[in-house]
């Protein structure tokens, strides 16, 4: 079966926060280099309650990467055009999960008229936000501050 990028659903709440903080505790260790509480501050909101609120609010779009029926990616963006989310699963990792979920999250942005995505990356995904035409933006914020233009 091919992997498949469609909204997310209330029932997919258990699946997706479940990839969420595999993902986040097993692959991001250049981020939270195994300390609990940088650890648990990260996964604090990844809760099913989150994901239902996620679903609920008019100005981020939610998705979901999933193949025979298993949800192995989850994707977030914002109204404005920020990626929120880009998290994949752990086993899944290198099949092309994050990048049909950016696709598809640069694709909604585009559809609302917007003319750029922006994130702030962490140390493990930059190089792949970059491979993925994305850009250093120096705000004076955030050095790992990243921008694509995505339509208009």
């Amino acid at each position: 079966m091919t992997i498949t990028v469609r909204e997310g659903q209330p029932a997919d709440a258990d699946a997706a926060i479940n990839t969420l903080r595999r993902s986040i505790a097993q692959l991001c260790l250049p981020d939270h280099g195994h300390d609990p509480e940088t650890l648990e501050s990260w996964l604090a909101n990844k809760t099913k309650a989150s994901w239902h609120d996620w679903l609920s609010r008019t100005d981020r779009s939610v998705f979901v990467a999933e193949k025979d029926g298993l949800i192995l990616g989850v994707g977030m963006i914002s109204a404005a055009g920020e990626v929120m989310l880009t998290y994949v699963d752990p086993d899944a990792r290198f099949a092309g999960i994050s990048k049909k979920l950016l696709t598809r999250m640069e694709r909604a942005a585009s559809e609302r008229g917007l003319e750029r995505c922006f994130l702030e990356s962490t140390k493990t995904a930059l190089n792949f936000y970059l491979a993925c035409g994305y850009a250093l933006v120096n705000t004076g914020e955030s050095e790992l501050r990243l921008e694509k233009r995505v339509g208009g």
